[in-house]
Parts: C-alpha cells; structure tokens; sequence
C-alpha cells in the first residue's frame, strides 16, 4: 500500500521502516475499500506514522482515552515548539481522530465506560417491559426513555426521589419544558411516555399510586392539523429540478420520487438496502418497524429507472450496501439530517411555498395529492404503511367532497 501512496524512496523508506508498519497497512488498505481518495490515505499514512511513534500498539493489548489524549497533547505540544502549527488544537485534535480509528480497526481501544445514572436500572426496567410486555417498537420505547431519563435527571438536581414525586412536580418539568423551546406537541407528547412510565411505576411500587391518572399535556384536538405539504406542482417541480448528468442530481432524482410517490420516511429511504429491491419481480420491500414486517410496493418503471441510472453512473464503488451514500469520500450512508438538507435546500432554490420542507413534507403531499385523486382512506393508509386508519384521517380534511372508492391504484400516473 505504501508504493502506490509514495513515491519519493526515503518518504517509502521511512513508512516503511517506522514502527507498526503491518498494522499501518492493513487500515490504509481497510480505508481504501471504503473508498477513501488517494490524498485522503497519504495524509492518514502521514498521520499514523507520529501516531505509531507515540503509542506502542505491538505490546499494548488495549490503550484508553485518556493514553491516547496525552500522546495527542505530547505531540501537539512538539508541534508547536517547533512552529508548525499555530495553536495545539488541529494537530491534537486530527491525531485523536485519525488514532481512535485506527485503534478500534486493531481491536485495541478501551472504550470508556459511561458513568451509569443513579436511575439506569430503573430505565432499563420501563424499557425491558415495554419491549417484552407491550410489544412496541424501538423507536418508541427509545423515545419514552429518553423523555423520562429527562425527568429524573430534574427531580436529581432537585433533591427529589421518585418516591417521594407529585404530581405537582411533574407539571412544574412539563412547564419549565414548554416555557423554554419545547411546543405544545412536544409537551403533550413528554406528557404521554411520564403517564405510561409512572403508570409502570405504580406496579411496580416505586412512586405512589394515582399519581400516573394525574399528568395531563396540553390539549391537542383531534384532527386539528392540516396536511402541511407542498402543492403537487410544486412536488413535479422539484422532481424536475434533477434531470441533469451531476451525480448528485441523478442520486437526488431517486430519493425525492421515493418521497413523493411512495411516501417513504426518511429513516426508510435511509436504510434502504439493494436486496430490498427486486428486479426480477419488480418490487420494492420496505420494512415497518411497529408492523413487525416488510411491506412490498409494485417498482415503478420512473423510478426503477432513477435507481439503476444512479447506481450505475453516480453511486460510488464501495461494499456498503446501503443504497443512497455520500458523494465523497469516506463513502457512507446518508443520514436522516442529509436527508432533510437535501430535500429543504431544493425547497429554498426553487422557492417552493410549504410549512414544513423536509422528506415528511412530501409524505404528506403525496397523501393530500391521493385525497384529490379520489382514493379512499383505507387505501391511502395502506399506501403509507399506516397501521389503522386514525393516522390517515387528517387527509380527509382536504377533500371531502372528493373523496370516491376506486378499484386500482395506478401508481404510474402521479408523475
């Protein structure tokens, strides 16, 4: 690996011939696959020979934080003396970076432990019964937890137990929560995962009993929303707005139709897999975390299309599989937050009018652009994955004049 990255003899002798040079190579040829550009691996190599010089992987079985950040301080510290840097942070800090990836790659880095709340079992109890007891999805028993670790972290610095709450106490957090960033659904949803903990609380007696039929939220009306994506124009602007040989349009393209023809999530564009697609009988599965299944979708000619155009001219050569990557270099999956940058950013250029701009703006418009074509609830919640047709009736609000039985979904003509 160190002949294709240098040329001059003495900068190969000396990679080379420094210490670890085995291990050096494997994570240079590691990052390589994962499609790191050649600049990018001469600059790690270059990095991890001080590293090696500092920290003696061969005979350390592992090596913590707190080694590492004084290797780091040690080497940064020479830097400057030596005036080639102008301050010890870059040096310090693209040496903590670069080692702590190249250590976990060893399998010799100590992961320091977080220190454990003094309310982590009782977390991990309300999570345990969630999950085996009521059945719920990850995400919201991840959600629940984090609203009630919240909670007991206040009444800490309160000097209150949980035995000894009230629910007076109770509503002085969701005030504070609501007087601060924090709005009316927010609270209201804060307000319903404290009732189904201290509800667990009670069986399980940790606080006094009643005290769970006490907690109220802010009032939120039913169906009192309306659908707040953008006009279906709009949706066809934005998807016209990506025909062009750019990488990124062409990957663009491909998302925004998964967005608004099928109304996909953002966390399941994101995790989309290419075995999630099946070519031969033209199908897109989806998994449904709260359905416990994957549900098929008929793979539109378009968007077919839009998927092999990318994975054939944009997308980057590397083993993820995971359909949607970076453009550069490290390559790896978009996340939920590129998500939204990608679909907001498209909102702001073409000054398209909406309320909300990211993915789940045109999941709604896909649903309000059914609504106007006649679908009926029960199909449009089948559409988008919906588990009964409560969720599905904000859309009613739009048309209801309009709303008619029809007897196919003919997916093709959206575009």
């Amino acid at each position: 690996m160190f002949e294709t990255l240098f040329k001059y003899p003495r900068i190969l002798a000396r990679h080379r011939g420094g210490p670890a040079a085995d291990e050096r190579q494997r994570f240079l040829v590691h990052r390589a696959h994962e499609g790191a550009a050649r600049s990018t691996l001469r600059g790690t190599a270059t990095e991890l020979l001080i590293i090696a010089k500092y920290i003696d992987v061969i005979n350390s079985n592992a090596i913590g934080r707190h080694d590492l950040e004084a290797a780091a301080l040690k080497w940064a510290r020479h830097q400057q003396s030596r005036r080639r840097s102008h301050g010890p942070r870059w040096s310090r800090e693209l040496f903590l970076r670069v080692g702590t990836s190249w250590l976990r790659f060893l399998g010799r880095w100590q992961e320091t432990k977080p220190r454990p709340s003094p309310f982590a079992g009782l977390i991990k109890d309300f999570a345990d019964y969630m999950r085996e007891e009521r059945g719920l999805s990850e995400a919201t028993i991840h959600g629940r937890c984090w609203q009630v670790e919240k909670l007991l972290a206040w009444l800490m610095r309160q000097n209150r137990c949980l035995a000894e709450v009230s629910v007076r106490e109770v509503d002085a957090f969701l005030s504070g929560k609501g007087g601060q960033d924090w709005g009316r659904v927010s609270v209201a949803t804060s307000a319903k995962a404290l009732r189904a903990f201290f509800r667990h609380a009670e069986m399980r007696g940790w606080c006094a009993a009643g005290l769970a039929a006490g907690i109220n939220g802010p009032p939120l009306f039913k169906q009192e929303a309306l659908p707040v994506g953008p006009a279906w124009v709009d949706v066809q602007r934005l998807i016209t707005s990506t025909h062009g040989d750019p990488p990124r349009d062409i990957r663009d393209r491909a998302i925004l139709m998964l967005f608004a023809i099928y109304g996909f999530r953002s966390a399941e564009v994101a995790g989309l897999r290419l075995e999630q697609v099946d070519w031969e009988r033209e199908i897109i599965a989806i998994r449904r975390p709260k359905q416990r299944r994957a549900q098929e979708y008929p793979l539109l000619q378009s968007v077919g299309e839009a998927i092999i155009r990318y994975l054939q001219q944009a997308r980057p050569r590397c083993s993820r599989r995971e359909i949607f990557l970076t453009l550069k270099a490290p390559f790896r999956p978009l996340t939920q937050g590129a998500l939204y940058h990608l679909v907001s950013s498209r909102f702001r250029a073409l000054q398209i009018e909406s309320l909300h701009r990211g993915p789940h703006s045109l999941r709604h418009a896909c649903a309000g652009h059914l609504v106007a074509e006649g679908f009926s609830l029960k199909e449009i919640g089948d559409h988008l994955g919906h588990r009964s047709a409560f969720a599905t009736r904000t859309y009613a609000k739009v048309d209801l004049v309009g709303l008619r039985e029809v007897g196919n979904l003919d997916l093709g003509g959206l575009l």
